[in-house]
């Protein structure tokens, strides 16, 4: 780890007023590609976050929730209900180039720190806003949760098997898709205000990105107008493109084309099914699925998954197991992409702690690790005093007002 940023963004600073999870993603992402992170934080309590827990990281009392999307920030304790707190984020705002913040609609035109407010003070600032619902429209009022935004974004829907209660996907990605596209947002508005020096707002709501991300399937909706179905693991344009059960436990299958299918049946030794009319071209299979899957369900459960992946993937044809976590970072192509890195933690003790590492790879421009995930307050003095110029007896005063 280096303290000098580096990146594509080295150089930009940003206020993050985020917490929990699709603010706090956005914000670390943009970190890891370079700016200054400073991380604003409730006095005593922080991120919502570090209370998520158990577990724990490293005997500590943070939570591996917490520390999963907060590197690359300096926290900071300031309390922005109280006037002194406002003062000190808009001297801080006097040399930031984004604001990233994820509080409900309104609140913090309340403390003076609406977008109205600092875009007429700070005209080259780009200011992010993450909600449940968007700036606009009935519901921009309601709080956003991740479960709630699945359900009413539709993926619950699409989500589960056929005959079983709906599913929220198993990581919270209403959530970090939106910190995403809040990322892209900011990009894109920093290209702008290099060219023009003007800032401007992205609004980002969490259930317009869960429409967004509907994809294949919400496009065939709007193509017949009827609500897709449940499917479990399979695939609704494409067969066979779903998880079969072995001799021993699952394996999932992925046959994208027809000339893989022919392959497939080669492999297999199914003689005759791919000039099979029914199942000739996907399109016919897609029509006869039932059929199909009679006969390679059958087939399928005949060997342990070792000996499918093993014969398909010597085929190119795409199969694999279903990996249990401890699977996964143990995997060796997770392990050589160097998904999975240990970063200082309780450095006083020679600690680390283990994380999982920003995939982008950018070959001139590489993402970078300086600062572990912050414990609350760790760089308030810092801040104050270099950033700002405060001396080390007026942070003290701060902090014995209660405002840092």
């Amino acid at each position: 780890m280096t303290d000098t940023p580096t990146g594509p963004l080295a150089g930009l600073r940003v206020l993050d007023l985020t917490r929990v999870l699709a603010g706090p993603t956005c914000a670390q992402m943009l970190g890891d590609l370079g700016a200054e992170i400073i991380k604003i934080e409730k006095p005593g309590s922080g991120d919502d976050t570090r209370g998520f827990a158990p577990p724990y990281v490293n005997g500590s009392k943070e939570s591996a929730y917490f520390v999963g999307v907060n590197r690359n920030k300096k926290s900071v304790t300031v309390d922005i209900a109280q006037p002194e707190g406002q003062a000190l984020v808009l001297r801080l705002l006097e040399s930031c180039d984004i604001l990233a913040e994820n509080f409900k609609v309104g609140a913090l035109a309340k403390y003076g720190l609406g977008y109205e407010q600092l875009h007429a003070k700070f005209p080259r600032l780009i200011y992010c806003s993450i909600t449940g619902f968007g700036q606009t429209g009935p519901y921009a009022p309601r709080p956003g949760y991740d479960s709630l935004i699945q359900a009413m974004g539709g993926v619950m829907s699409l989500t589960g098997e056929p005959d079983a209660l709906p599913q929220k996907v198993g990581v919270p990605v209403a959530d970090v898709f939106a910190g995403l596209y809040g990322c892209i947002g900011i990009l894109a508005a920093l290209h702008h205000q290099q060219k023009t020096g003007q800032g401007q707002h992205i609004d980002i709501g969490m259930l317009d990105t869960s429409v967004a991300w509907l994809a294949n399937q919400g496009m065939n909706y709007l193509a017949t107008g009827q609500n897709p179905p449940r499917l479990g693991s399979q695939h609704p344009n494409i067969v066979p493109y779903q998880t079969f059960a072995t001799q021993d436990g699952h394996v999932v299958l992925s046959v994208a084309n027809d000339p893989t299918f022919r392959r497939f049946c080669e492999v297999c030794g199914l003689d005759g099914v791919a000039d099979d009319p029914r199942f000739a071209t996907n399109a016919d299979r897609v029509g006869h699925k039932a059929e199909l899957l009679a006969i390679l369900d059958p087939l399928l459960a005949s060997h342990p998954t070792t000996w499918w992946v093993d014969r398909l993937e010597a085929a190119k044809i795409g199969c694999g197991p279903i990996n249990k976590l401890s699977e996964v970072f143990a995997d060796p192509q997770v392990q050589a992409r160097g998904m999975v890195l240990d970063l200082p933690h309780k450095p006083s003790e020679g600690g680390t702690v283990r994380v999982i590492a920003n995939p982008v790879r950018l070959s001139e421009t590489p993402v970078n690790y300086r600062l572990p995930p912050p414990t609350l307050g760790a760089q308030t003095e810092e801040v104050l005093t270099g950033v700002l110029g405060m001396t080390a007896e007026e942070v003290a005063g701060l902090r014995g007002r209660g405002v840092v």
